[in-house]
């Protein structure tokens, strides 16, 4: 248990203030392997979990879409396709190593007329109210400080009528399923990341950082709290993985 001054990484207990830095670092290291790792630690998978959320977005042409923690840009990409030469995407991220993959991966990819970019702390948005149609943060929460005030600040900026969407490791539904995903979580995902990524720890962080994050139900129940409507999730691959959806009506 922490409190208002101490927060969790991983299984470590630290001063609140101290863990952007950390989550910084861990992305620092693993940023020009993100994408590789990505493919090896989820066989793939990771591929179908986001067009899952793509479709849930129902993004629609000439919308505004804000994209927190995105990484190396697979959301963004799909999106800046959907809303077309009208829209607008703003894709963003804490850190800015992984934030200038993802700009260097949007220019090769030729996407550059309706993509923006902006260095976001998820907790304090820097965009007006009922500014975006949808807000999505895929794989992103987890490692955020104060995950109530970053979905707080989500609905803030999200339009009426528009959605959030939350896309993120969660937990295994039954017995069997868990004992092989923490076998596979604990043992065998840190030396993936040896071997790849040369750097064991931050993959170990991964682990841990997802045991801590919430479960299915208390999540839906932190974004009821920040005044989305309407919330649901989907389990994926077993609950391994869980899409979360609110509504600002």
């Amino acid at each position: 248990m922490t409190d208002n001054n101490s927060t969790h990484f991983g299984f470590e207990t630290i001063n609140a203030q101290e863990k952007a830095g950390r989550v910084k670092a861990v992305f620092d290291s693993v940023a020009t392997r993100y994408d590789l790792m990505n493919d090896l630690m989820s066989f793939g998978i990771h591929r179908i979990w986001k067009r899952f959320a793509v479709e849930l977005a129902g993004i629609r042409r000439g919308q505004r879409i804000l994209d927190l923690a995105s990484g190396t840009g697979d959301l963004a990409a799909r999106f800046a396709g959907l809303v077309g030469p009208e829209g607008l995407v703003v894709m963003t991220d804490i850190n800015a190593a992984m934030l200038n993959q993802g700009r260097i991966r949007m220019a090769d990819e030729g996407l550059v007329g309706n993509l923006a970019y902006t260095q976001v702390n998820a907790e304090q948005i820097p965009f007006p109210d009922n500014s975006f149609d949808c807000i999505t943060i895929a794989f992103g929460l987890r490692n955020v400080t104060d995950k109530q005030q970053a979905l707080n600040e989500m609905q803030r900026v999200l339009k009426p009528g528009g959605r959030v969407l939350v896309l993120e490791f969660s937990h295994p539904q039954g017995k069997p399923l868990k004992t092989v995903y923490d076998l596979y979580s604990f043992k065998l995902l840190p030396k993936i990341g040896k071997v790849v990524a040369n750097d064991e720890e931050s993959y170990r962080y991964l682990a841990e950082s997802i045991r801590m994050h919430p479960d299915q139900e208390t999540l839906k129940g932190m974004m009821e709290q920040a005044g989305l409507e309407r919330c649901d999730y989907h389990n994926l691959t077993g609950g391994i993985v869980a899409v979360h959806r609110g509504f600002k009506l």
